[in-house]
């Protein structure tokens, strides 16, 4: 009974968020952390890499929160078919320092950006080996980051963050492992700039299943994909739009394209679109197309955003929809 409810319930999880059928990266772990963080992002296609200005988060390039302005917290929560959850909440800010000669004062300044991505799969039906119901059964899983950036010069950051992966599948049987992502962004001039992302280092889920089996049961270990990422961002003065495109490598035998764009319509409202998972090597395997807006509210010392994007979601019977809260302090 134990073996049936495992199988289907490892099945549900993994296979859910993805379509295997058309590209391997679909079968590696960890597909929940690759959907993008955060209305923003997800609205302009997860091409976010280069991107340097608005609200920042490391998820996409460890070496951009040094270029945060203000502080800022978001919060987002996704509505997803399937019984399916994907919910988000960071913090960025940046710390600035002089040091000074007797001949100048050079400015210089490092960045910090944490957050958590929460993922899960609820109301499985779970069944015994006779189809007798045992009730519902559900997932949880997790990744906590936290990046550190450092500002070389006025066009030259680095960053690395640090990400913890925490899934619990079933009872007894949960993984934990920790990965890396390296970043660096460089600004050609205020237009202009260039980013490389390598992310996962390092990330795996490991299993133990000698609890749940006893003898029958094993060690296991699944290696998530690398991603290399090349990332180029222009900001056009006049319509002020900011347009991004985005290449990606993996060791998985897949490589992306993705595209986006934010127009600043006027000061505090912004409209957004992108196509993510433009596959290189398969063209079956569709694209991901995706629009949004933000508009914010200023109050005395703080500021309020709001955040919607729109996904669509192939072979779902219904497409993603992502709310977010901004503060800015």
């Amino acid at each position: 009974m134990k073996s049936k409810i495992f199988i289907a319930l490892f099945l549900s999880t993994t296979l859910i968020y993805s379509q295997a059928k058309f590209s391997e990266i679909s079968s590696y772990p960890g597909s929940f952390s690759r959907m993008g963080f955060g209305a923003r992002g997800i609205g302009m296609g997860n091409a976010m890499g280069a991107v340097y200005t608005g609200n920042l988060v490391s998820y996409y390039n460890p070496a951009i929160g040094v270029f945060q302005n203000d502080n800022t917290a978001q919060v987002g929560y996704s509505f997803l078919s399937l019984d399916r959850s994907l919910n988000f909440l960071s913090f960025t800010r940046n710390f600035k320092f002089s040091s000074k000669d007797s001949t100048k004062i050079s400015y210089r300044a490092a960045g910090i950006s944490a957050g958590v991505i929460n993922a899960g799969v609820s109301k499985i039906d779970g069944r015994d080996n006779q189809g007798i119901s045992t009730g519902d059964l559900s997932t949880s899983e997790n990744q906590f980051f936290i990046g550190l950036s450092n500002r070389f010069s006025k066009k030259f950051a680095i960053g690395v963050a640090v990400k913890l992966y925490y899934f619990n599948l079933y009872d007894d049987v949960n993984s934990t492992s920790m990965g890396f992502d390296i970043g660096a962004i460089y600004l050609f001039n205020e237009n202009l700039s260039a980013a490389l992302i390598v992310s996962d280092i390092n990330s795996k889920y490991k299993w133990d299943t000698t609890e749940l089996y006893g003898q029958e049961g094993n060690n296991e270990e699944n290696k998530f994909p690398v991603l290399k990422k090349l990332s180029v961002a222009y900001n056009f003065i006049e319509p002020k739009i900011l347009a991004v495109v985005e290449i990606e490598n993996t060791n998985a035998d897949a490589n992306f394209v993705r595209f986006g764009a934010e127009y600043n319509v006027y000061e505090n409202l912004f409209l957004r679109a992108g196509v993510d998972k433009i596959n290189l090597n398969n063209s079956d395997f569709p694209a991901k197309p995706s629009f949004g807006f933000s508009y914010t509210f200023g109050f005395e010392g703080w500021k309020l955003g709001f955040d919607y994007a729109y996904v669509y979601e192939p072979y779902s019977i219904n497409n993603i929809h992502v709310l977010g809260l901004n503060f800015i302090l």
